[in-house]
């Protein structure tokens, strides 16, 4: 280990088409009814699909927003009624409780819903019939937590390419950055700044501009989303700043000791870790 910093240190073939070859020797009218035989069966005619089948098939967040807000227009979910629990949510329309978790979010954003710390998710309003169209027929656009879950693999494959092409000046603006983050633990705006940094610090260390852009671009669109300042109400504190610094010391150290193995392992822990206080019980 070379680099001292300049003041105390810090300490992943689905199923494969496979064809089948006509057998040979068979003459021409054969192997046109062994054409025939492979074609598919045609499906009986189906009726539309249930409300539920459709969130299942479209497993976007939005997508399931849309379904609980018709729902609640239908009048299934009336005003002033508690939703059922996101565990029962999930199993109804055979999505994951992270998604379930992403459309409540989604719909508070709206006003439609109300979350109670301790009591429940409850409808503030039905859409009339003379409403806005629906919010949720946008183009598709991620949710925090799969942008969260991107970059997990992401920024993971980041540092540890940064630990092994990282400079010593590369050691000392992360550093810097570092710095400034256990300096502002008490200012979010500040702190949130000094942890981007960070991030891209790492991203640039790399020498691979695309890597660089690519981090910018999923810290930038994630923290421009009401979406991800409403599931901050809830779950950001001031001790996720602190286990966020202690998770990049882990990151910085690995880094510095060129151990690319243990660079990614700490950068995915610590976003997994972010996860995990953004889908844990509703406070």
């Amino acid at each position: 280990m070379n680099w001292v910093p300049n003041f105390a240190l810090m300490v992943y073939h689905g199923a494969h088409g496979s064809d089948r070859p006509l057998p040979r020797g068979r003459s021409t009218t054969q192997q046109s009814d062994a054409l025939i035989s492979m074609r598919p069966a045609t499906s009986a005619p189906t009726s539309p699909p249930t409300i539920e089948e459709s969130a299942a098939t479209d497993r976007s967040y939005l997508s399931l927003a849309g379904q609980v807000r018709a729902l609640i227009a239908s009048g299934e979910f009336s005003p002033g009624m508690r939703l059922p629990s996101e565990r029962t949510l999930a199993e109804r329309f055979g999505v994951s409780r992270t998604l379930v978790r992403e459309a409540i979010i989604a719909l508070e954003v709206q006003g439609m819903v109300e979350v109670r710390v301790g009591s429940g998710i409850y409808v503030c309003a039905a859409p009339g019939a003379a409403a806005a169209p629906d919010p949720f027929a946008l183009a598709w656009r991620p949710g925090p937590i799969e942008t969260l879950r991107a970059r997990v693999l992401i920024e993971g494959e980041v540092a540890s390419l940064a630990a092994a092409e990282r400079k010593d000046a590369d050691l000392d603006r992360m550093f810097v950055a570092l710095s400034r983050m256990r300096e502002h633990m008490h200012d979010k705006q500040a702190n949130e700044a000094a942890d981007r940094q960070f991030h891209l610090c790492l991203a640039e260390s790399t020498g691979n501009q695309v890597l660089s852009h690519m981090v910018a671009a999923l810290w930038d669109s994630a923290r421009g989303d009401p979406l991800w300042r409403k599931i901050e109400e809830h779950f950001h504190t001031t001790s996720l700043r602190e286990a966020t610094q202690e998770d990049h010391q882990k990151i910085f150290a690995a880094v510095m000791e060129r151990d690319a193995h243990g660079a990614r392992a700490a950068m995915r822990g610590h976003l997994e870790r972010v996860i995990g206080e953004f889908t844990q019980a509703w406070r």
